[in-house]
């Protein structure tokens, strides 16, 4: 039996957040950057669960609900802006920081 994967907006905490079941299984922080436009400076998953595809799957929702908003997106995550590479997300807008090298040079494999 696997626990049930939910992905909820967290407007207090400014991140989305990845339940495992009732745990907390990771989250992705977002900053407001002005009107629109939103920061996306880190996503971490809990060691717990690394390698079970939390990470996309938070990924996916998060950037899938600020495209539903109309907000667009500056993702200095390494891992959201990998994942922004690989996967396409309807109604997006994106804003890549001027630095993407720095995003290139970690790991973008796993989230924190």
């Amino acid at each position: 039996m696997t626990d049930a994967l939910t992905v909820t907006r967290n407007d207090d905490a400014h991140r989305y957040e990845i339940h495992v079941g009732e745990e907390l299984g990771g989250f992705l922080e977002f900053r407001p950057a002005g009107e629109g436009r939103v920061f996306l400076p880190h996503t971490e998953v809990d060691s717990a669960f690394k390698g079970r595809g939390l990470g996309s799957t938070l990924a996916s929702e998060a950037l899938g609900d600020l495209a539903r908003r109309g907000d667009s997106v500056i993702p200095s995550c390494p891992f959201v802006a990998h994942y922004l590479r690989e996967h396409d997300v309807p109604g997006l807008i994106i804003e890549w920081p001027h630095d993407t090298d720095a995003a290139d040079s970690a790991d973008p494999s796993e989230p924190a």
